[in-house]
């Protein structure tokens, strides 16, 4: 049989995590070394918004420098990854028997969000990789339905690969880099209240946190970085044993928590 495979919520920082990933880079590297081969990767990056959930089925999906005003050598990295048509259609059929809309988006390539964590869990590139958007209007709901929708295929080899970040506020980076790189309150106020509503199961206030949680709209100004962690969350399901096997700040207000979801087939922690 097939392995049952983890879900993962993994940090993709600031563009330079490319080049310095430091402990998070490390943390999200050994996790995905300890893993059985995935049949496919199904990557759900925050910078990939869409009114639909879409479906990759690039035959290479391109590497998408999607950032401005960093070193040459960052814009050099390219991630050689491949598609799968038949992985891509299994992705179409679970989100549609979930009564989800699905389109599917046959030049998408990989941004950002995506191929810097993939570089460092799957540096030879050896497993097939099928992107999958986000709806920042659908807030985190329909992102958990839409991680509910992903769960048979974990049963199926499929590894689901959410990348986001916990904290995300542009402005306070810039504020903390002027004023001596103090590292906001909020940030660890934030991403331990995450972490504890996590590992208590705590679904509604997970999903109500905008309202729930210290510093909610400060740590998230939008959601869009957040949201992929409620698609892990769906995926990994109800009963799933969850692990943040990683937590840190990078620069100032990046909270870099990774966060593993782990079920047994059938729907058991």
């Amino acid at each position: 049989m097939t392995p049952t495979q983890p879900v993962f919520f993994v940090p993709h920082g600031a563009p330079g995590f490319a080049l310095r990933p430091g402990a998070a880079g490390a943390a999200i590297a050994a996790a995905a070394g300890a893993l059985r081969l995935p049949r496919a990767i199904v990557v759900v990056s925050a910078h990939w918004d869409t009114l639909l959930p879409t479906v990759g089925f690039a035959e290479r999906p391109h590497t998408i420098h999607d950032f401005q005003g960093f070193p040459a050598e960052l814009y050099a990295l390219n991630y050689p990854a491949t598609g799968c048509q038949e992985a891509s259609r299994a992705i179409v059929q679970a989100i549609a028997a979930a009564g989800l809309p699905v389109r599917e988006d046959a030049g998408r390539g990989l941004d950002h969000g995506a191929w810097i964590p993939l570089r460092l869990m799957f540096p030879e590139a050896e497993v097939p990789v099928i992107p999958l958007s986000i709806q920042s209007q659908g807030g985190p709901q329909q992102a958990y339905l839409l991680g509910q929708a992903l769960t048979p295929l974990t049963d199926q080899g499929f590894l689901l690969i959410a990348s986001g970040n916990v904290t995300h506020n542009l402005r306070d980076y810039q504020l903390a880099a002027r004023n001596g790189g103090q590292t906001p309150a909020y940030v660890r106020q934030f991403s331990d209240w995450l972490a504890d509503r996590l590992a208590a199961r705590d679904i509604a206030a997970l999903l109500d946190y905008r309202r729930q949680a210290p510093g909610a709209l400060q740590a998230h100004p939008s959601e869009e970085h957040l949201l992929p962690l409620f698609v892990a969350l769906g995926a990994g399901g109800e009963e799933a044993m969850v692990r943040r096997f990683h937590a840190g700040i990078d620069d100032y207000v990046l909270a870099m928590d990774a966060y593993s979801f782990h079920r047994q087939r059938g729907g058991q922690a």
